[in-house]
């Protein structure tokens, strides 16, 4: 059984409703449905390789079958103003409600939108037609200088519901920058992004079949992180949430929940949060 840091964030419900980000293509729906139950909250990224139209179709897909899907509406994917009302209008008629914007990673973007606070603003001048999630970055972004993360966060504030932190391996720093979002008086909800008990011999196959130039940019960006995880004692996150379980249920610290990295692992992503619940259930009426 771990530690009482656990049962404190279990207490808190944030393995209640967790979201798990799934990779396109189609076939991850069929593993999702068998997997995952409904309330778990499905967020769907994007990429260059496969386009947003393959982001939206898998989104439609996982809608129909009753979740509540978020497709990535990757700034740099999005061509101009005429095509993002086209995506607004195409998601609203299948009923998602919901839309997270990155800047994304097309290099050179595929038409007027550089990062995603213009999109944001667009969004905004159409009447905001969806709950909208943005990207925080614990760690420096291997492309972008710090002060100017930190900025785009302030400036992206005012457009977005919710703030779903990027993959960081660190706790202390997690931890830190929780306290300074709150300090700079950003008060949006924080999902946690947590990577799920991967192992590392399906993350290199899974890595294989997402695009070469993909995969390079992803181990890039987590070297620290894919480097732990082949280290004897190596990466698990329920060690990972132990010893951030003080900043998670800190009052202040107001954080919503989990987004959970789970490199379309489902299966095994929900039997590992169905066996924490289970054990915590069986504590708390021992």
């Amino acid at each position: 059984m771990s530690g009482r840091g656990l049962r404190a964030v279990a207490a808190a419900g944030l393995f209640d409703r967790p979201r798990y980000e799934v990779l396109p293509p189609a076939a991850a729906v069929e593993r999702t449905c068998a997997a995952v139950p409904k309330s778990v909250t499905l967020s769907v990224t994007a990429s260059p390789s496969k386009g947003l139209d393959t982001t939206l179709q898998v989104t439609e897909q996982l809608a129909a079958e009753g979740y509540r899907a978020v497709p990535h509406l990757s700034a740099r994917l999005v061509a101009d103003n005429r095509h993002l009302e086209e995506i607004a209008a195409r998601l609203a008629a299948k009923g998602i409600e919901e839309v997270f914007v990155p800047a994304g990673d097309a290099d050179p973007p595929a038409g007027a939108f550089e990062g995603a606070l213009p999109v944001l603003v667009r969004l905004a001048e159409m009447g905001r037609p969806f709950r909208v999630g943005i990207t925080g970055y614990p760690e420096s972004h291997p492309r972008i200088d710090d002060d100017l993360t930190i900025q785009a966060m302030w400036d992206k504030r005012l457009f977005a519901d919710y703030i779903v932190s990027n993959l960081c391996l660190d706790p202390k720093v997690l931890s830190s920058w929780i306290h300074r979002v709150r300090r700079r008086g950003v008060d949006l909800p924080l999902y946690l992004g947590l990577a799920g008990p991967v192992e590392r011999t399906k993350l290199l196959s899974i890595a294989s079949k997402i695009g070469v130039s993909e995969s390079t940019r992803f181990f890039a960006r987590h070297i620290a992180w894919f480097a732990r995880l082949g280290a004897p004692g190596g990466y698990s996150p329920e060690r990972f949430i132990e010893r951030l379980a003080g900043a998670l249920t800190a009052p202040e610290a107001a954080v919503a929940g989990f987004h959970v990295f789970t490199f379309n692992q489902l299966a095994e992503t929900e039997a590992w949060r169905r066996s924490l619940l289970e054990r915590f259930s069986l504590a708390a009426t021992s």
